[in-house]
């Protein structure tokens, strides 16, 4: 078991350091893309639109030989005052956390809408832990308003998954979020915190966030 202890967080060391935050980003905005072009089974449009926020995470690696050893690295935005568009994007780490089953080994897109202003906080944080710190669950999946209404009533944070072509909803109850110091210092050129990037607005997107801005405000744009 030590064995396995070690070899999963050297594995995961590896598997994080892996990517790029500019190449990430890419990849955020391809997994946002294309989960809102499954038809009738994307994250609703309307939770979209009443989010605070949105955290992507794609391809969080899972180990299937030892509990926990689940890790991702993502991007995570705010509405601007207002809510006209979106804030630039912070970096964040997601580590552990139950997602039921699923199939081990296998990489997951994660996506997780802030719905009110105390997850809002909770998510800018230094570190906070779904389903202990913040209320979390499932996302609905379609169209079903009343799905809709009742979800975003109930949790502070929605999660979803994407999995070798399935998206569903899914409660992360377990998973820890902290703010990623290394990938924003990489964006950005200096070091500097999430509520700074997001909140206080003090630096622009980087030009590789190009992408990601562009799908936030196609698919989530308030009218």
């Amino acid at each position: 078991m030590k064995f396995k202890l070690i070899t999963a967080a050297t594995l995961g060391a590896g598997l994080l350091s892996a990517a790029e935050a500019p190449e990430r980003l890419g990849a955020a905005a391809n997994s946002l893309k294309e989960v809102m072009g499954i038809p009738d089974k994307s994250i609703p449009q309307d939770l979209l639109t009443r989010a605070q926020c949105i955290v992507i995470v794609p391809g969080l690696k899972k180990a299937a030989f030892i509990v926990g050893a689940k890790y991702g690295r993502g991007f995570a935005s705010c509405r601007r005052p207002g809510g006209v568009g979106w804030s630039a994007p912070g970096s964040v780490r997601v580590e552990g956390g139950s997602f039921g089953f699923q199939i081990g080994g296998a990489a997951t897109d994660v996506f997780m809408l802030v719905m009110n202003r105390k997850g809002m906080d909770r998510l800018l944080s230094t570190k906070f832990t779904l389903g202990a710190d913040a209320s979390v669950a499932a996302g609905p999946v379609g169209r079903s308003t009343q799905a809709e209404t009742d979800a975003a009533l109930t949790a502070e944070i929605l999660t979803w998954s994407r999995e070798r072509g399935l998206f569903a909803g899914v409660s992360l109850s377990g998973a820890t979020l902290r703010e990623d110091g290394d990938w924003n210092a990489e964006l950005y050129g200096k070091k500097i915190t999430n509520r700074d990037i997001i909140v206080k607005n003090t630096v622009k997107p980087p030009k590789e966030a190009g992408s990601l801005m562009t799908e936030l405000n196609r698919y989530s744009s308030r009218k």
